[in-house]
């Protein structure tokens, strides 16, 4: 696939002008910001405040042994829901009207382990706009050989077992991310088939942020800590498998679901669908109703909304979610959701099992090349 992605039916793009126009007039008529209010700034300081806590804590306690792995574990997920709730909003602008504090608070994600600009590229511009076509959006790339999401790639013998250990892989998300996937993001010619051109000063930004993680928590906790190498290897793997497997939950669970579409371009290198029709029909919502889940997951339950209204602050989605269902109804559009995360959970796992081993027993040899069909798919 060489060519960019265009949506051409220009039926359906009236439904984003209708459901945009609805949701600025409720803004305008509550006379409300479409940024963070005081219950959002509240999650904020929650966040921030809860990570850096357990940090010192872990830093300076003097805990024992199975204390401090256990706060290794919650320092891990308050890392990710740090990233959920302050650095995502901050990266898409929605946090604050303010450049400066969106900046401020985008930087936030360097300490978490991941480099905002590359995030920026992979997640705002590319994700955003070519969710689930492979190819494009890299973002279903995940473990390639190892994990089929798109019902247009090929299959393999491994894979008919991911629905088993595909967890376990999302658990090395954070990991990855931490010393392999900026670095082999920023390098790349392209991402999806987007070209990448980058300032110099962020080939500075890279590693000098990168080193500055590396230190706050590999090498200070190895000088502060007492603890042998071994348990400090051991607490810090369990913070990253923590941190990992509750991004590439939450992230799945949004995209990959048996009601979310895999649209494959056609021969021009079109989506035969209007932008936004796209986003309703690649995206899933769960657990809606569930306070817990709004308050952790800084809106990414509610990834319909979100991805038709990045820039809006996601302490407003349960307000605006009624306005975006009801247009989508009325354009005989899907609005795809799961009434509770485990909902989620049990139909993400049926379509691990449906890419996997179900289509490897029905064709083995699916979307291979006449002359390749014979042969197994390597594992790359």
């Amino acid at each position: 696939m060489t060519r960019k992605v265009k949506f051409t039916n220009a039926n359906n793009s009236t439904f984003y002008s209708t459901v945009r126009k609805r949701v600025d007039t409720y803004f305008i008529e509550n006379k409300i910001s479409t940024h963070a209010n005081s219950a959002m700034w509240f999650k904020v300081f929650f966040f921030i405040c809860g990570l850096t806590g357990i940090y010192l804590l872990l830093l300076l306690g003097n805990l024992s042994i199975p204390v401090m792995l256990l706060l290794a574990i919650l320092l891990g997920m308050f890392g990710a829901f740090v990233g959920f709730n302050v650095c995502h909003d901050a990266i898409h602008k929605a946090l604050s009207p303010n450049p400066v504090i969106n900046k401020i608070f985008s930087f936030v994600f360097n300490l978490i382990g991941a480099s905002p600009y590359v995030w920026n590229i992979c997640h705002n511009i590319v994700h955003h706009t070519y969710t689930n076509i492979a190819g494009h959006d890299e973002d279903i790339d995940v473990a390639p050989g190892l994990i089929r999401f798109s019902s247009s790639e090929t299959v393999n013998r491994v894979q008919q077992y991911q629905h088993f250990y595909a967890f376990v892989l999302y658990s090395l998300a954070m990991l990855s991310w931490v010393f392999r996937k900026d670095y082999k993001k920023f390098f790349q010619k392209k991402i999806g088939e987007h070209v990448l051109s980058h300032p110099k000063v962020e080939y500075f930004n890279l590693f000098f942020y990168k080193a500055i993680y590396y230190f706050l928590f590999i090498v200070l906790p190895l000088i502060v800590i007492n603890v042998s190498w071994w348990q400090f290897i051991i607490g810090f793997l369990v913070m990253q498998f923590a941190q990992g497997l509750v991004l590439g939950l939450v992230f799945q669970l949004a995209h990959v679901v048996e009601a979310t579409e895999f649209p494959f371009p056609n021969q021009e290198g079109n989506i035969e669908e209007a932008w936004a029709a796209h986003q309703l029909q690649t995206t899933a919502n769960f657990a809606v109703e569930s306070r817990l889940a709004a308050f952790l997951c800084g809106g990414l339950n509610r990834q319909v909304e979100h991805h038709l209204f990045p820039k809006i602050c996601h302490i407003h989605y349960p307000a605006i979610g009624a306005i975006v269902k009801q247009t989508a109804a009325e354009f005989d559009l899907p609005y795809n959701e799961c009434t509770t995360f485990w909902d989620a959970l049990k139909s993400h796992y049926k379509m691990l099992r449906k890419l996997g081993k179900e289509t490897y027993k029905e064709n083995k040899y699916i979307n291979r090349e006449p002359g390749l069909a014979s042969y197994s798919a390597p594992i790359s």
